[in-house]
């Protein structure tokens, strides 16, 4: 971590919790749900402070027409590079493309102008029932420290820039969230202190992959929930956004990842594939079972860590079988990706252990 970062670090430790040196959101605050969602208290992250020369991107103050929603949806999904020939990973084209990407494709949506619709007492029941509000909550507040830990350690500006972005939305999906649930009623344990990472890199490949992983599912899970008509499209449209920028989340990831090896020396790229093995064997053993956490006032937790692997069955009525399914993942993820550079890379381990692991399953309702 350069010196700028380490003065931002200890000034906003100072500002966040004098206590415990942590960025706590048992500190600083939990959400609150008053008589007006205007009220709602949310906790204190501020990508500003943590990252050097970052400024947050300035959101519309007032609820947009439909018009300026359906540019903003197009911009997000659709992204050429005005560069010919290839971009090279490892080069500084293919760096300032995939950062021109993600500024350039940025949603500029208000969480406090969403509209939470009214739901039907069989629909509010099926999404309060989803198990998935805490880890949902706390994978995001997770995110964005991790993201910005990462990206305070960079030199380079330019992947800097984009990474501090990276993180600032992933702040915004933990206020959407946080912002739905207070609108449904739906409980949460109280979080637990968000503890500033002390090997970034290992931080930021642990939620980039795993990022990876759950977004192929939610992908597939989000189409099957669309398709069910259990849920309005409205609480549908609302979310459309946070699902889309979540692909760009990973393919950003992907084309850094990309980027990032080729410029390793010998002996530093052994280092990193040896750690990238462990992120993976550490995300095999996180998903094997029940993931255990403790909140922030001591009490034990249980997480289903599998939900986007096997949830399809809580968020629809239709019985769908496994091959199904993963039919559905592969082509939402295809969908979602389509409109951005062909040149640029996709995350391609879950697409082809699905594809490899269909040819031995058996759809039964063949």
């Amino acid at each position: 971590m350069n010196h700028q970062a380490r003065r931002a670090l200890r000034e906003f430790e100072v500002s966040s919790c004098d206590d415990c040196n942590l960025f706590c959101t048992a500190c600083l605050g939990h959400q609150q749900k008053n008589s007006e969602m205007d009220d709602l208290i949310l906790d204190a992250f501020d990508a500003s402070q943590l990252i050097p020369g970052f400024s947050a991107p300035a959101l519309p103050v007032e609820r947009p027409d439909r018009e300026t929603l359906d540019a903003a949806e197009h911009n997000t999904r659709h992204w050429t590079s005005r560069v010919t020939g290839a971009l090279t990973p490892g080069s500084d084209v293919h760096r300032d493309e995939m950062c021109r990407m993600f500024r350039e494709t940025f949603n500029p949506y208000r969480p406090s102008v969403l509209d939470w619709p009214q739901l039907e007492p069989a629909a509010l029941k099926r999404i309060t029932d989803l198990p998935i509000w805490d880890i949902a909550v706390q994978t995001e507040g997770r995110a964005r420290l991790r993201m910005a830990a990462y990206a305070a350690s960079l030199d380079d500006a330019v992947m800097r820039d984009a990474l501090a972005l990276n993180a600032w939305e992933e702040n915004r999906h933990k206020e959407v969230l946080s912002r739905m649930v207070a609108a449904y009623g739906i409980k949460l344990a109280s979080e637990p202190p968000y503890v500033y990472p002390k090997d970034a890199e290992w931080a930021y490949l642990v939620t980039g992959y795993s990022e990876c992983v759950d977004s192929f599912f939610a992908f597939g899970l989000f189409e099957v929930a669309h398709r069910s008509g259990l849920f309005p499209p409205e609480l549908i449209d609302t979310f459309e956004p946070v699902m889309q920028e979540e692909c760009r989340h990973i393919l950003l990831f992907a084309n850094w990842v990309a980027w990032h090896r080729v410029r390793l020396n010998w002996w530093q790229r052994i280092r990193f594939e040896l750690k990238v093995a462990g992120v993976w064997a550490f995300l095999v053993w996180e998903r094997i079972g029940l993931a255990r956490a403790m909140d922030a006032d001591g009490n034990e937790h249980r997480h289903d860590n599998n939900f986007t692997m096997n949830g399809a069955q809580q968020v629809t009525d239709v019985d769908i079988s496994v091959p199904e399914l993963m039919h559905l993942c592969l082509a939402e993820n295809e969908r979602r990706f389509s409109g951005y550079d062909k040149r640029l890379l996709r995350p391609e381990t879950m697409p082809r252990l699905v594809r490899f692991a269909l040819r031995f399953v058996r759809d039964k309702k063949n």
